[in-house]
């Protein structure tokens, strides 16, 4: 996805929430401020990938604040957060004993709802007190775009490029469904910490590694997943596989320039120009597939 005018004020504001998070100097704030103005002069353009330009500026933000991880709490209230209603997600998912196609269907919209644990995009409020009730107004209304059944004949062999902390525990629930099918599933995450994304720190503290086949990383703690920044084995993987399954918005926003296939992008269009690019409507819950032979 190509930047849009919009971009600018939105990274901008992120870098404040951030900023804000990490410290109280209000001086060293103003200066994260003006550096990464200088990052967004020097690299905003409409034929520049808006994810490749919000991991430079973001990798100055930390930079400057001499912090390689300002959401590192925030990331640990998140996965609280998101511990307290899985419960009530595992029922919604389980009610009634579905069969094999609706059991799917439930737990990637279960996982699509998740991707509401984000906190800082501009205008979404994405607070612990909210979320349960979030979570189950949405659960009812369903998917607004629903490829699950297309997706559902391609889980033999899948790469699962995950998103938010929280939202990853979401995600094994869909685990859970895939394995039962008898498909394999690597997981990819961050290399580093970036924003409220997963890392293999996630990985270790939650035990995610036992519920999937093999973990790999992105390569670097960019924004999405920059192709010239991944790892080798994480390109072959992604060619070879029947699906990849991108989280979020941010690997849309990378994963979108190339042609990588069949994909699925599982999301809420928080972002207008996400939505937009998509050719959707901005809140809706999205499990899109595309690039399918």
């Amino acid at each position: 996805m190509k930047m849009n005018p919009r971009c600018t004020y939105c990274l901008l504001s992120r870098v404040h929430f951030q900023s804000k998070l990490s410290t109280d100097d209000e001086d060293l704030i103003s200066k994260t401020i003006k550096e990464c103005l200088g990052v967004m002069n020097n690299h905003y353009s409409p034929e520049a990938v808006s994810a490749s330009v919000a991991t430079r500026i973001h990798r100055k933000c930390y930079e400057i604040l001499g912090d390689n991880d300002p959401y590192a709490v925030t990331k640990k209230l998140i996965s609280q957060a998101a511990l307290k209603v899985l419960p009530a997600a595992k029922e919604k998912i389980y009610e009634n004993s579905p069969e094999d196609r609706e059991l799917f269907r439930r737990a990637v919209l279960a996982s699509v709802i998740a991707n509401y644990f984000d906190f800082g995009i501009m205008g979404f409020d994405a607070s612990e007190d909210k979320f349960e009730a979030a979570f189950l107004k949405y659960f009812e209304h369903g998917l607004d775009v629903d490829d699950t059944p297309k997706m559902f004949g391609l889980l033999q062999d899948v790469i699962y490029i995950a998103d938010n902390c929280g939202e990853i525990l979401f995600d094994m629930l869909v685990f859970d469904i895939i394995k039962k099918l008898g498909g394999k599933i690597t997981l990819v995450v961050r290399g580093g910490p970036i924003l409220t994304d997963v890392t293999m720190e996630e990985v270790r503290e939650f035990e995610i590694d036992k519920k999937v086949d093999r973990i790999l990383t992105t390569g670097s703690n960019a924004v999405g997943v920059l192709i010239e920044e991944a790892p080798a084995e994480l390109l072959k993987s992604m060619k070879d596989a029947t699906l990849i399954i991108s989280k979020g918005m941010a690997n849309y926003e990378t994963l979108s320039e190339h042609n990588f296939g069949p994909i699925a992008y599982m999301l809420l269009t928080k972002c207008e120009c996400v939505a937009e690019d998509l050719g959707l409507e901005q809140g809706l819950s999205v499990a899109k597939l595309m690039n399918c032979p």
